[in-house]
């Protein structure tokens, strides 16, 4: 498998940190990069959900989006049971494992696509949608969520919140202007995306790179955790795309989906929405652990998983 550039730049800041440089990313930059990225995603999905009638998959996308509150609560009280984290720390790891990574998904197209594996071509929709359960589950779970004691006005502030807002509203926007609405931006949000993923990957290696003490200090209970989250959320994936009728191919990736982490709309969200967390708790083992984990092992697991309950 080709290396992703996003990697190398990955590896540069963390490099950067070890070594002491004095290279950092302006906060507007990263704050712009933020905006950019959460709001390409969102259109990218739009425009998936502009090519399928909406009613024919209604009934697998509120399915998806049942996944996508299940896995962080999953998460949440595995890290705070097993692991021990404080609440702001479980709240904000759960909304990573629970959102989703772009490309870790695009690693699993490549893969399907390699071995000749057919696979539901909207699934790119899916991937869009779990962006914002997860981060919405995390900001709750963060702010100590209790059923009738303010729901209401705090599910609010979420939702009108500047991360999720991007989201929802780019898929918005890219679901009614469809692919030929977009096209005269498609050299922004779309040629562009990738360089800018570089530069957010660079301020990530950074911040990785400055707290990677942190791992160390939590101990081998949250590596642990890194590796089987994937294993676990990968199977009820698989299951679910089984249930939901998929394809092999299908069934395997959104498998890939329940199974990867977001380090892309879950530090931008969790950064604005709970800067207490630290993202030297979350980022070294998403980025450290459970990325390379799904590319290297995690993608066959997941197909073998697929294979075995469509049986």
């Amino acid at each position: 498998m080709n290396l992703d550039p996003v990697i190398p730049f990955l590896l540069l800041g963390i490099l950067a940190r070890l070594v002491k440089s004095d290279l950092r990313l302006p906060e507007a930059l990263y704050e712009a990069l933020s905006v950019y990225l959460l709001l390409a995603l969102g259109l990218k999905g739009g425009v998936e959900l502009a090519k399928h009638p909406a009613a024919g998959l209604l009934p697998q996308v509120l399915a998806v989006i049942a996944l996508g509150l299940v896995l962080p609560l999953l998460a949440f009280a595995g890290l705070r049971r097993m692991v021990g984290l404080d609440r702001p720390n479980a709240a904000a790891i759960a909304a990573h494992y629970g959102s989703v990574s772009v490309v870790t998904f695009a690693a699993g197209v490549a893969w399907l696509e390699t071995r000749g594996i057919a696979f539901e071509a909207y699934l790119a929709l899916f991937l869009a949608i779990l962006e914002v359960p997860g981060i919405v589950v995390g900001v709750l779970l963060a702010r100590g969520l209790r059923v009738g004691a303010g729901f209401g006005p705090m599910l609010r502030e979420v939702l009108t919140g500047k991360s999720v807002l991007l989201l929802l509203g780019g898929l918005a926007i890219g679901a009614l202007l469809g692919p030929a609405g977009l096209k005269s931006t498609a050299p922004l949000f779309v040629d562009l995306f990738k360089g800018a993923l570089c530069l957010f990957m660079l301020e990530l290696g950074l911040v990785t790179g400055r707290q990677l003490s942190q791992l160390r200090r939590s101990g081998p209970r949250l590596v642990v955790f890194a590796v089987l989250t994937p294993l676990l959320f990968g199977f009820a994936g698989a299951a679910l795309g089984n249930l939901l009728g998929l394809s092999v191919g299908g069934a395997a990736l959104l498998g890939t989906l329940a199974a990867s982490a977001s380090y892309i709309a879950a530090p931008a969200a969790m950064r604005v929405a709970v800067p207490e967390a630290n993202p030297g708790i979350s980022l070294p083992i998403v980025l450290g652990v459970t990325f390379p984990f799904n590319v290297f092992i995690g993608l066959e697991v997941y197909h073998a998983y697929a294979v075995h309950l469509a049986r």
